[in-house]
């Protein structure tokens, strides 16, 4: 005798049919799902690339400055909104479940912070670009405080639709795939903390955290787009 289906994971079949008859619901969610591979390997191969780079001590913005600092601030932006785009697709594909009203406004919120983030640069220093000073400016300018409220907003956003999609794959039945959900917004939540108290090694940290979380989220797009 076969088991009747969860409710809640009926309810989002169904919404999910009901998205992929709406044009356009694919490429969305592809854009969500391109978004954060697409950001962390850019940003990473520029990390092993540029010269003076050290993600021990710089943070994955600081490659906005320098003569190829229009790379990171155009992959800033591109995945910015890219990820607001395919907000549009999980608000489709999650119609009517658990987390489809409130996942979808995260993520829109955590795109929309990395194209600000990417518009407002960091200013140099801690020794690159190559030449900077060591150690930080004696002050900071109002792009570089832009940047770090762009950044703030954007995380947070990030943070909270991990744990909203760890809420809706709980409610599902899909006990796996809410503890990868919790895992990957806490990493994030972790490397962003340790990060602003200064600990050692928070430039890497934050990465880790912030790729971590990025890459969920464009899972669960590509996990949409298969149902579709």
């Amino acid at each position: 005798m076969t088991a009747a289906p969860h409710p809640t994971a009926a309810r989002a079949a169904s919404a999910a049919r009901t998205a992929a008859t709406r044009p356009g619901t694919r490429p969305l969610l592809l854009s969500a799902a391109v978004a954060g591979p697409l950001w962390s390997a850019l940003s990473l191969a520029q990390a092993l690339g540029r010269e003076g780079f050290d993600l021990t001590r710089h943070p994955l913005s600081a490659l906005s400055n320098g003569d190829l600092g229009w790379l990171q601030i155009a992959n800033f932006v591109v995945a910015g909104l890219l990820t607001v785009a395919g907000a549009v697709g999980l608000r489709r594909a999650l119609a009517g479940t658990p987390g489809g009203v409130w996942t979808p406004r995260l993520v829109a919120a955590y795109g929309v912070g990395m194209v600000a983030a990417g518009v407002f640069v960091m200013e140099p220093a801690d020794g690159f670009p190559v030449g900077t000073p060591a150690g930080m400016p004696a002050a900071l300018g109002w792009t570089s405080f832009a940047h770090m409220a762009a950044g703030s907003l954007s995380f947070a956003a990030l943070i909270a639709a991990c744990y909203v999609l760890a809420r809706h794959f709980a409610r599902t039945g899909d006990r796996t795939r809410a503890a990868l959900s919790v895992a990957a917004g806490t990493a994030l939540l972790l490397g962003d903390g340790w990060a602003m108290t200064g600990g050692a090694l928070g430039s890497l940290t934050l990465a880790a955290g912030a790729i971590t979380a990025m890459l969920w989220v464009s899972a669960v797009a590509v996990r949409l787009l298969r149902t579709l």
